[in-house]
């Protein structure tokens, strides 16, 4: 049996091209790897779901039938958004498991698997788990499992509508909103969810199609949201939600059609969340703006930083306790009044309540927030053998001169006029970087500092 190409096996998920670096026989012999591990856990049955790509009923297929040989039963649970997979498993008292068959906001060619067992992501050395599994198995097989097929949309889109609680649905009744489903896994359950929620709601593109149609479903680059910014005009509406291609990221445009990333709709959140949560503990990720957590300890709330990717970050929720998290990317983790796992649907649910209970628009809650510069993340190549040598350099550089360093996932060095922030790539042979303060003046201080560094170091990002 021909073992996975090693470089799908990555930080948070499974991910490669089909028919490229991931193939059919790799999602088998994934199976089979992960019924070995749900079984040395002690679990038995294992959930799947899958979302809209042209290649995910394949993967599905061969996915299952490994699960199967591996001796795994497999509760089948059709097209949806990663969080209804993870919804299933959290809520299926008979289910140990779950992997969504899922290539989220990536190329339309490109797939891969999302696993959680037992409640928790698999991410890291469990990955990496997988894949020493993955690569060493066997043409003898035991037992088989058993494969059923189970509806879960229904359940799935009430437990989201418990979100809408009795508090705010007659405020949120004036309410008219925007959606773009991206042609992705979401779109069949925004429709059942948005036609039993308060206000008008105007919906584009639920229709799953894995040849993406319209534009890329991946509300964080600009462009991909050109449609909802035109449809929020066109129509008047209070604001608009872009999902990416496997439901757990958000994005948000206001009435005037600006972005709000994650990290500023995290801050919104926070205020809303507070007033019911007193004294709450709320994760940011280390690229988030400091925005961020001066406005979370304004309200009262306690502010951390989380490593980068959403299995790390769940992880830090189950950790710490967290209320609610965010990234920047759009990620945003409820676990007050839920599983505390990343649902773009349930935070937009939460989104309308915080919107009806303050009266006040999304674009003047965007308003009150810092008026702060900063970068998008800046992404550079590296040779991987200096990946993390780099960043060590860095670190030993700046202990030397005594800076205020927070190491929680790679350095994020605070200064008088800001901040900035140098990692390593969790999924690529890259360093990224990021950097924030109140003017451009000073944000070009700090890439200079960060561009010095790195010179020191023999790199360049080339910018």
């Amino acid at each position: 049996m021909t073992p996975p190409n090693p470089a799908i096996f990555r930080e948070y998920d499974i991910r490669g091209t089909y028919g490229v670096s991931l193939f059919d026989r790799d999602a088998y012999a994934i199976g089979r790897a992960c019924a070995a591990e749900l079984r040395a856990r002690g679990g038995r049955r294992m959930a799947v779901g899958r979302d809209g790509r042209l290649s995910s009923p394949a993967l599905e297929a061969a996915l299952v039938e490994g699960l199967l040989a591996g001796g795994v039963d497999v509760v089948r649970i059709g097209v949806g958004p990663t969080p209804m997979l993870y919804f299933a498993e959290a809520s299926l008292e008979d289910v140990d498991g779950g992997i969504q068959v899922t290539g989220s906001h990536n190329p339309p060619d490109d797939n891969g698997f999302k696993i959680v067992m037992q409640g928790g992501a698999l991410f890291g050395a469990a990955i990496g788990g997988i894949g020493e599994r993955a690569s060493g198995l066997t043409d003898s097989v035991g037992a088989r499992g058993v494969c059923e097929d189970r509806e879960i949309l229904r359940a799935y889109v009430e437990r989201l509508l418990e979100g809408a609680d009795a508090r705010w649905r007659a405020q949120a009744a004036g309410l008219r909103m925007g959606w773009d489903a991206g042609n992705g896994a979401a779109g069949p359950a925004l429709e059942a969810l948005a036609a039993r929620l308060p206000g008008e709601h105007y919906i584009l593109y639920a229709t799953v199609d894995g040849h993406f149609p319209h534009h890329h479903p991946d509300p964080s680059v600009a462009e991909n949201l050109a449609d909802l910014q035109a449809l929020v005009a066109a129509r008047q509406l209070d604001f608009g939600v872009a999902l990416d291609g496997d439901g757990d990221r958000i994005v948000v445009v206001d009435a005037r059609g600006r972005i709000i990333l994650g990290d500023q709709l995290l801050a919104i959140l926070a205020q809303d969340l507070l007033q019911d949560r007193p004294g709450a503990l709320i994760l940011a990720d280390v690229k988030s703006s400091q925005g961020v957590f001066d406005r979370i300890a304004a309200l009262g709330g306690v502010g951390r930083m989380a490593p980068a990717g959403h299995s790390l970050v769940k992880s830090a929720m189950k950790q710490t306790g967290a209320m609610l998290a965010g990234e920047t990317t759009g990620h945003i983790f409820y676990a007050d009044r839920y599983y505390g796992f990343d649902d773009a649907l349930y935070a937009a649910v939460r989104l309308i309540g915080a919107v009806a209970r303050a009266g006040r628009s999304v674009g003047a809650m965007l308003d009150s927030l810092p008026r702060l510069v900063n970068t998008p993340e800046l992404r550079f190549a590296v040779d991987p053998a200096r990946k993390l040598a780099v960043v060590a350099e860095v670190a030993a550089r700046l202990a030397a001169e005594g800076a205020v360093v927070d190491m929680t996932d790679g350095l994020r060095v605070t200064r008088a006029g800001g901040w900035w922030l140098l990692r390593a790539s969790n999924t690529q042979e890259m360093l990224t970087a990021r950097a924030e303060a109140a003017d451009e003046a000073g944000l070009a201080v700090l890439l200079a500092e960060v561009d010095a560094h790195l010179t020191l170091s023999g790199v360049s990002r080339g910018a």
